[in-house]
């Protein structure tokens, strides 16, 4: 079954029919709706689009350079993974840093700044907090990673897009995940979004012994930029594949179970698709 090819092309039909004309940072001018939701029950596949080719790796990579709570793009580059490419080259810094983006407020969330005014003194690792909390207090509603550090926003080359995250357990055993996104890349960005975060809620999973269930997109400013138009078009004339299957690596698995995140995600690390088929890609030029 594959419903969520079903759902994404039924909003990229909904932003061409019902769309407003707004403008943007990037000069590029979008097609915009306002708040949407999508639903994937993990049980019925891997959530990886098949009406056009996805960039498995780059996305993994990408996921991974989060969780390690890496800042530097040089991670990215050493592993093929470009996608940070064009908000760096904006930023004008040259010394591959992004600023305290994702992963350092994923893993070092700055709490009070200390005697020389730098707010590193005690920083809070939001990701280990959070696989604690879902082993200890599994029915709790605070459940919660944010990456939206309202007094460090002006140090990032990007403010946060997908903003937070929330967990819930079901009967002690089946974990969802919901994440929050301001603004939302609908042709490019979104189908990356949520495979990124599908794979988080795997490994959320394996890690706390439980069993992957649902995946909920709250989505915001859901839009296509005007030169993802005939882009879009052209993946809605196509009908989808069954959805794979993901295999992660049994050594990943095991460092996960006995050694914790840290050491799984710097180990040997490899996540693969079981039937993976897709329509060819859909190039589309990114908007920075």
């Amino acid at each position: 079954m594959n419903n969520i090819d079903k759902q994404y092309q039924q909003l990229l039909k909904d932003i061409l029919d019902y769309g407003v004309e707004k403008k943007d940072r990037t000069g590029t001018g979008t097609k915009s709706i306002f708040g949407y939701t999508i639903r994937h029950n993990m049980q019925e596949g891997f959530p990886l689009l098949t009406t056009k080719k996805m960039a498995w790796k780059t996305m993994v990579t990408e996921l991974l350079w989060f969780l390690r709570g890496d800042t530097n793009i040089q991670f990215l580059w050493d592993n093929n993974c470009h996608i940070w490419d064009g908000d760096y080259k904006k930023s004008g810094r040259t010394d591959g840093e992004l600023g305290p983006i994702y992963g350092k407020q994923w893993r070092r969330w700055s709490t009070y700044p200390n005697k020389n005014g730098e707010y590193e003194s005690n920083p809070i690792d939001q990701i280990t907090n959070l696989i604690n909390e879902l082993k200890t207090n599994p029915d709790s509603r605070r459940l919660m990673v944010s990456a939206w550090n309202v007094g460090e926003l002006d140090q990032m080359v990007l403010p946060p897009c997908h903003y937070g995250f929330q967990c819930y357990v079901r009967d002690g055993k089946y974990l969802s995940l919901m994440w929050n996104q301001r603004s939302v890349d609908t042709f490019l960005g979104l189908p990356f979004n949520i495979a990124s975060y599908a794979l988080l809620l795997e490994i959320l999973a394996k890690a706390v012994q439980m069993i992957p269930d649902q995946l909920i997109g709250s989505l915001g400013d859901v839009h296509l930029y005007n030169n993802h138009i005939d882009q879009a078009k052209e993946q809605l004339t196509r009908d989808s594949f069954e959805l794979p299957r993901l295999i992660m690596n049994p050594i990943f698995l095991a460092n996960l179970e006995h050694k914790g995140l840290d050491e799984a995600i710097n180990g040997q690390v490899n996540f693969e698709l079981e039937g993976y088929q897709s329509h060819p890609s859909i190039k589309a030029p990114l908007s920075n």
